[in-house]
C-alpha cells in the first residue's frame, strides 16, 4: 500500500471521528435542560464538567500517521537498494565494466547499467584553472590550487562544488554518498587544461572525511572522479547518444576509462592516475612506437557494425552533419567582411575581420574544392564498395592531450619492458567511428604540429614539426608489425605476427588460461618457426611489410586533406563571433538544476543568487577557434594545390604567402 493511500485512509478516518464528535456534541446540547451550566466541585472549587478528551485522540492519530510515514520510508529505502530508479537513455542502457567499479553497480542481462539523470550542471562561472581548492587546503599550506581572491569567484566555486556533491548523491557514485553536502567546501575541484571541446575537472573527496564505520572498521575513501562537462557548441558537433553507444562497446573490451554516471550536459568517468603526454612526447621514438601499437589494438579490437561500414567514412559524415551550420556562420562572416571599408581597420567587437576570409577565400569557393576533392578520393577506390572494405574503428582525435601514460605501482605487469606500450591509455572517444587507417594516421601526424599549451598562439599549426618520412615510416612500421591478441572473452579474432607459418599457430587460443596479465590485453606473441623459416621466407615477409608500409603512407597522404577540411569546419562551429545572429533560436535552452531549499540551508539566502556580470564585462573565449580554423584552412590549400585541385594562381595574393605546404 502506497504512502498516499495510507495517508488518504488516515484523513478519512480523522474526518469520520470529527463528524461523530460534532454529532455527539449536538445531541448533548439538545438534551441538556435550559438552566445555568451545572458546576461540579473539584478540589473544593466548582468546575465545568469535561467531555471526552480530544487531545488524547489527536495524539494517537498523529502517532499513527508518524508510524505510517516511517514504515513507508523504511520500505522505500530497502527497495531502493535492490531496484534502480534512474531514468536511462536508451543508448546507454548497458555498459560493461569490472565488478570492482567506482560506482554502485546495477546489472541488466549481465551488463552494468550506468545511472543517468536530467540535471544540468552549470560551470559558466568556474572555467578558470586556478579555483576550486578545498577549504582546508588554505590552512594546510599545501597549495596545489590557489584560491582566487575574488569573492564572486569563490562563491561560484562553492556553489559548483555543492552541485557536484549533490549530483554524485543522485547518481549514487560509489563512496560519494558518504560525503555530506555540508562538507562540499572540503572537496577539491581542479580543471585540467588541454581539452578543447569540453571542460574537464578532477574531483577529489575531502581529506578530513570521517571513514570510521560503526563496527570499528575503516572504510575506503571515495575515489577521485573525472568530471566532463560538454562545451556550449557541442550539440552542433557530436551526437551524444551515438557516443554513449560507442563507449558501451569500448567498455566491453575494457578500452578507455569507465563511465560512472551521466547527466544532461556531461558525465562522470573513472579517474586514471596518469600523466598526459606532451607535444615533445609525440616526437619521441619509443613513445611514437607505443602509440602506434595502441592504435593497432583499437583498430583490430573493435569490430565495425554493418551500418557503420554502409555509412562510409566518419570524416564525411561529420562534414555533412556540420555543413549547414558552417555555411550559416561563414556566409554571414563573409558578408560582414565584404561590407567592411577596406580603408578602415576593424577594432573592438569587429577585430576578427582583420583576418579576412576565414577560409582564405569566399566560402563557396572553399566548398567547391572540397566537393571536387571528395569525388577524386572516391574514384581512387573505384567506388564506395571497395572503400567500405578498408574502414576500421578509428579514434580520429589522437592529439597528445588525449593520450595518458599510467603510473603503475608495485609489481604491475605494466612495468615489464615488453608491456611498456600498455601504459598508454587513449581517452576522449567523442569522434571515434569508422575511418580508414590513412585518415587516422593523417590526423595523428598533423597533431604533431600543435602545442595547445603555447602561451602565445595555442591555435597555431606549425607545419615545420610535421613528422618526416622517416618518422612516419617508423610509426607505421610499428603499427604494421604489431599483431595483438585479445582475451577469448572479448570475441575478437586472434592474430599472429606477419609471416608466421600455419604450423606455428596455436590450435586453440580460446582455451588458454586467463591471467592477471591477460586482463591488460598484453601480447601473447607466437614464436616464429625455426628450421622451416628460411631466408627466402624472411625476405618475402620483409617485402610484404615494406609494401604495406608504403601503401599506408600513400593512403595517409590521400586522406590528409579530408582530415584538414573536417577540422576547419569544427573550428568554425566552435567559434563565438561577436554580433553573429542566433541561427537556431528554437534550440532548447539549458535548464539549471533545482533544489534551492537545500542550498539555502547551507549557503543562506544570499548564497542562492549568483552575481551577474558587471556592465560591459564580456567573457573572453578560452581558445581562438577562428584562428585555429584559418590556420587549418591554409594547410588545406597547401595540399589542394599539390593535388592539382586548384592552381596556386587562383588563390588571392595575400593567401599565397600564408599557405602551409608539407611536401611529404
Amino acid at each position: 500500500e502506497s504512502l498516499v493511500d495510507q495517508v488518504s485512509s488516515w484523513i478519512k478516518e480523522k474526518r469520520a471521528k470529527r463528524s461523530h464528535r460534532k454529532a455527539s456534541r449536538k445531541a448533548e446540547d439538545d438534551s441538556a435542560p435550559a438552566s445555568p451550566t451545572s458546576m461540579v466541585p473539584v478540589n473544593g472549587k466548582e468546575s465545568r464538567p469535561r467531555r471526552g478528551s480530544h487531545a488524547s485522540d489527536t495524539s494517537l492519530d498523529l502517532e499513527k500517521l508518524e508510524r505510517i510515514v516511517k514504515q513507508t520510508l523504511h520500505l522505500r529505502r530497502s527497495s531502493a537498494r535492490k531496484i534502480p530508479h534512474f531514468r536511462r537513455k536508451s543508448s546507454a542502457r548497458k555498459l560493461l565494466r569490472k565488478p570492482s567499479s567506482a560506482s554502485d553497480t546495477e546489472y541488466f542481462e549481465g551488463d552494468v547499467l550506468v545511472p543517468t539523470c536530467d540535471v544540468v550542471l552549470d560551470n559558466s562561472k568556474t572555467l578558470s584553472y586556478t579555483g576550486g581548492a578545498s577549504d582546508v587546503s588554505d590552512e594546510s599550506g599545501e597549495e596545489e590550487l590557489k584560491r582566487v581572491g575574488s569573492v564572486r569567484d569563490n562563491d561560484a566555486w562553492s556553489r559548483f562544488k555543492f552541485e557536484i556533491v549533490r549530483l554524485s548523491h543522485t547518481l549514487r557514485l560509489k563512496g560519494w554518498r558518504r560525503v555530506p553536502l555540508e562538507m562540499c567546501g572540503s572537496v577539491e575541484v581542479q580543471r585540467l587544461s588541454g581539452a578543447l571541446t569540453n571542460a574537464v575537472y578532477v574531483v577529489s573527496p575531502p581529506e578530513d572525511l570521517p571513514l570510521q564505520k560503526e563496527d570499528g572498521t575503516t572504510a575506503k575513501p571515495p575515489p577521485k572522479l573525472l568530471l566532463r562537462i560538454y562545451g556550449p557548441q557541442v550539440e552542433h558537433l557530436i551526437d551524444r547518444q551515438a557516443e554513449l553507444a560507442i563507449l558501451q562497446r569500448l567498455a566491453r573490451k575494457r578500452i578507455g576509462p569507465r563511465m560512472l554516471g551521466t547527466f544532461a550536459n556531461g558525465r562522470f568517468e573513472e579517474f586514471f592516475h596518469a600523466e598526459t603526454l606532451t607535444p615533445e612526447d609525440l616526437k619521441d621514438a619509443s613513445t611514437s612506437r607505443q602509440i602506434a601499437k595502441r592504435m593497432r589494438e583499437l583498430h583490430d579490437g573493435i569490430e565495425l557494425l554493418d551500418q557503420e561500414r554502409d555509412d562510409g567514412p566518419f570524416v564525411w559524415r561529420n562534414w555533412d552533419k556540420w555543413l549547414q551550420r558552417v555555411e550559416q556562420i561563414v556566409t554571414w562572416m563573409d558578408s560582414q567582411i565584404a561590407a567592411q571599408d577596406p580603408n578602415t581597420k576593424p577594432t573592438g567587437s569587429k577585430a576578427w575581420m582583420r583576418r579576412g576570409y576565414i577560409c582564405g577565400v569566399p566560402w563557396q569557393q572553399f566548398k567547391a574544392v572540397v566537393e571536387k576533392y571528395r569525388a577524386w578520393l572516391k574514384a581512387q577506390y573505384g567506388g564506395s564498395k571497395h572503400l567500405r572494405e578498408q574502414l576500421v574503428f578509428a579514434h580520429n582525435d589522437t592529439q597528445y592531450g588525449n593520450i595518458l601514460r599510467l603510473v603503475p605501482a608495485g609489481k604491475s605487469p605494466l612495468l615489464l619492458p615488453a608491456n611498456s606500450h600498455k601504459q598508454l591509455v587513449v581517452i576522449d572517444f567523442e569522434y571515434a567511428s569508422a575511418n580508414t587507417p590513412g585518415l587516422e594516421f593523417a590526423n595523428h601526424f598533423t597533431e604533431w604540429c600543435y602545442n595547445y599549451h603555447d602561451k602565445r598562439k595555442p591555435y597555431a599549426c606549425n607545419t615545420n614539426t610535421y613528422p618526416t618520412p622517416e618518422e612516419q615510416d617508423r610509426f607505421i612500421r610499428a603499427y604494421v608489425r604489431h599483431r595483438p591478441q585479445f582475451n577469448a572473452a572479448t570475441d575478437t579474432p586472434h592474430m599472429t605476427p606477419v609471416g608466421t607459418p600455419d604450423s606455428a599457430r596455436p590450435a586453440d587460443l580460446a582455451r588458454r588460461s586467463t591471467t592477471s596479465i591477460s586482463d591488460f590485453m598484453l601480447d601473447a606473441r607466437v614464436p616464429p618457426g625455426s628450421s622451416s623459416t628460411n631466408l627466402a621466407a624472411e625476405a618475402a615477409t620483409k617485402s610484404a611489410e615494406d609494401a604495406e608500409v608504403k601503401h599506408l603512407m600513400h593512403e595517409t597522404r590521400m586522406w590528409r586533406l579530408a582530415n584538414t577540411a573536417q577540422w576547419v569546419a569544427w573550428g568554425i562551429v566552435q567559434a563565438k563571433v561577436p554580433g553573429m545572429p542566433l541561427f537556431d533560436p528554437d534550440s532548447p535552452a539549458s535548464e539549471l538544476s533545482q533544489g534551492e531549499d537545500v542550498a539555502k540551508e547551507i549557503f543562506g539566502e544570499d548564497g542562492l543568487a549568483m552575481p551577474k556580470e558587471e556592465d560591459g564585462e564580456e567573457q573572453e573565449e578560452e581558445f581562438d577557434y577562428l584562428g585555429y580554423a584559418q590556420h587549418r584552412a591554409m594547410f588545406f590549400w597547401g595540399d589542394a594545390v599539390q593535388l592539382g585541385l586548384i592552381g596556386e594562381e587562383e588563390l588571392p595574393e595575400e593567401v599565397r604567402g600564408k599557405v602551409k605546404t608539407v611536401l611529404y
